[in-house]
């Protein structure tokens, strides 16, 4: 069902909004409206300006709470929202400390890895380096050059150079090494060494001793900076431990305080001004909050008596909410605990609107009664029953409750069929077996009973949708649909009356005269052609027609004609419940040949497969199937599903 809804404004003191919104409106489900968007008629409103004061204080808290382990498990209590923006500035103060602190040594290790880079081929130089950075007759350069472009060089123009290369280290593709040349002949054999791709590299003067010391050396002070950052993130470890439940403490009163404060985006000001009055009647006006949405009926009572006793808040319900076409209510489905999963197959399709019929309690006798029919079997049954009301139970997964629900049905027809987990000469049929029970059709012959009576019950559920459609199309008042539709008064006379004379032709019984079947047929077939110009009759439209009559004739023709063959198409769709009962027993049926079940002694080994095998697949298909038939051949009939969510400023369960 539907909860009704009441359409509540409430206003007081501007500086009063958060109190209010704190000690009263935290307590109930309220459905904010856009208060300068619904008060059109209210003159000079002004939107809330202020900037939102919690917001930075909620970030930083927010960042912290990412860094807790495990903060769903840190025990929240309430805070003053003072205390909890103190203690933010606290812990933000501490944090930095350990920041900039991890940041330095960050800086210093990155500084020494690529010191430990640059001065890693060099690290067999036994002299020391600040001796070469310091020469000022012999010009040096440290780098690298390809191996190929090196034996090169040796082969050919080493030897005719006043140079000296000492080869330092090497791998698959360089060898490195530092070149010493006089002064005088730096700059030619600086450019021989270029044209060779020898590739420069600079080593800063920060290097003391031999470069096999200074690597040593820095090495070492490398280890220690990783040292150091490894106990200061066990540090931060430590410190957000400490203080997780402060943390999630102040994240829970900041995010209160901070979505409670956002309200004014909702809210609506009057102006505390009266320049128009003289100037000896001058008293300056308070300038008040408005807020404005929906409350369930019963909350709004509670509210009203709650607020009763504050002079400082006053609450309008308008009790005429639905007269105004600007003031559409919001869907909240309430639905006994046994429904409830199903209201996600109902949101899936979608929310009804408000004063719409929820079809959340057909959807879920339908549903389970049509999948217990199509897969029969009372051994499956329970574990479907049982497995999917522990998940529900534990988990919390509306679809293990469906499958819960579905599975009492397959169990009951398992009993009706005479089927567990496949073994058909356990227990006898209560009712019949699928695949073996048959029965006499004029003008075809034997046809499959379960065939039978799987279209005889669609022809039902159809007739029980196009009644649904009527009552919903008077609450819309909706002249075509209640009168002249496909699924309205006019196609239920029609559908109803083929569905008579059908069940009068298959039990033997005369059907009635050619003048009543007349009047049965032709007559709502003539008023559904016509349902254009006859609502707009009743309605009192000057226009009867759109478009010509040619045009009307031709639309109409095609029209009617999609009518029948959804009329046909949609009964036939229904077969498929004894199509799946018949598959399934023959399915089963497989699966004990398999087993060798006709020896007498089955292998249990491919019983269970089989049982879990055919349990998988069909359940996954007939649950599939089933929802096509709820959506294709039953909501489209009556069921709209434009309604809006029904979202509360806060639920109870935020509020504690």
């Amino acid at each position: 069902m539907i909860e009704k809804m009441k359409f509540v404004s409430i206003t007081g003191p501007r500086e009063d909004i958060d109190r209010v919104v704190n000690n009263y409106l935290s307590r109930y489900e309220i459905h904010l409206e856009n208060a300068l968007t619904e008060l059109t008629d209210v003159k000079n409103l002004s939107p809330y300006l202020e900037i939102n004061p919690y917001k930075e204080a909620l970030s930083t808290v927010g960042s912290f709470y990412e860094e807790v382990e495990n903060p769903e498990q840190a025990s929240a209590k309430k805070l003053p929202i003072e205390k909890a923006l103190s203690f933010v500035q606290q812990i933000k103060d501490e944090a930095d400390v350990l920041n900039k602190t991890r940041q330095e040594l960050e800086e210093k290790r990155d500084s020494l890895a690529e010191s430990l880079r640059i001065i890693y081929p060099f690290r067999n130089v036994d002299f020391d380096v600040q001796s070469i950075l310091k020469m000022r007759y012999i010009h040096y350069r440290f780098g690298r050059i390809e191996k190929d472009y090196f034996d090169k060089f040796k082969t050919y123009i080493y030897d005719n150079l006043d140079t000296i290369f000492i080869k330092c280290d090497e791998d698959d593709r360089y060898i490195w090494g530092i070149y010493f040349v006089p002064v005088h002949e730096a700059q030619r054999i600086h450019a021989v060494y270029s044209a060779m791709h020898f590739e420069k590299i600079f080593v800063p003067d920060q290097y003391d001793g031999t470069a096999k010391a200074a690597y040593t050396a820095l090495e070492a002070q490398y280890k220690k900076t990783i040292a150091d950052l490894d106990a200061n993130k066990a540090a931060r470890k430590a410190f957000f431990r400490k203080n997780a439940s402060d943390i999630v403490s102040c994240k829970h009163t900041l995010s209160q305080f901070s979505r409670n404060f956002d309200i004014r985006k909702l809210a609506a000001c009057t102006h505390g001004d009266n320049k128009g009055e003289a100037a000896a009647d001058y008293k300056p006006k308070e300038p008040f909050y408005i807020l404005c949405g929906w409350m369930t009926e019963k909350d709004a009572k509670a509210f009203q008596n709650d607020i009763s006793g504050d002079s400082r808040i006053f609450c309008l319900i308008d009790e005429n909410e639905q007269e105004d076409a600007h003031k559409t209510p919001p869907t909240k489905l309430k639905n006994p605990k046994l429904f409830k999963p199903f209201e996600m197959y109902t949101k899936m399709y979608g929310l009804p609107a408000y004063g719409e019929m929820d079809p959340t309690w057909f959807i879920a006798i339908t549903y389970s009664f049509i999948f217990g029919a199509m897969f029969g079997d009372a051994g499956q049954g329970l574990v479907l029953l049982i497995g999917g009301y522990l998940l529900y139970r534990f988990k919390h997964i509306d679809l293990a409750g469906i499958i819960s629900c579905a599975g009492i049905f397959s169990t009951f027809f398992g009993f009706m069929f005479g089927s567990v987990f496949g073994f058909e000469d356990i227990i006898e049929p209560v009712w019949l077996r699928p695949m073996d029970a048959m029965m006499n059709v004029p003008f075809i012959g034997k046809l499959n009973t379960v065939f039978i009576i799987a279209i005889g019950f669609g022809m039902g559920i159809i007739l029980l949708c196009m009644i649904f459609n009527i009552m919903n199309s008077l609450k819309a008042k909706d002249t075509e649909k209640v009168w002249f539709d496909t699924n309205s008064v006019a196609g239920l006379v029609f559908y109803g009356s083929a569905v008579a004379v059908i069940a009068l032709f298959m039990t033997g019984h005369k059907l009635p005269g050619g003048i009543v079947l007349c009047i049965m047929f032709l007559v709502p077939l003539l008023v559904m052609f016509l349902k254009e110009p006859l609502t707009n009759l009743v309605e009192k439209k000057p226009q009867l027609l759109e478009g010509g009559v040619g045009m009307f004739i031709v639309q109409g023709f095609f029209e009617m004609f999609e009518v029948l063959l959804s009329y046909f198409s949609n009964t036939l769709s229904f077969v498929r419940i004894g199509a799946y009962a018949v598959s399934h027993a023959a399915m089963m049926q497989v699966v004990m040949m398999l087993a060798g079940a006709e020896s007498g002694t089955p292998n249990i080994l491919v019983v269970i497969l089989g049982n879990l095998f055919v349990c998988g697949m069909e359940g996954l298909i007939v649950g599939i199937q089933v929802l096509r038939l709820e959506y294709y051949e039953m909501f489209s009939r009556f069921y709209k599903g434009s309604g809006r969510k029904f979202e509360p400023f806060r639920s109870d369960a935020e509020a504690k």
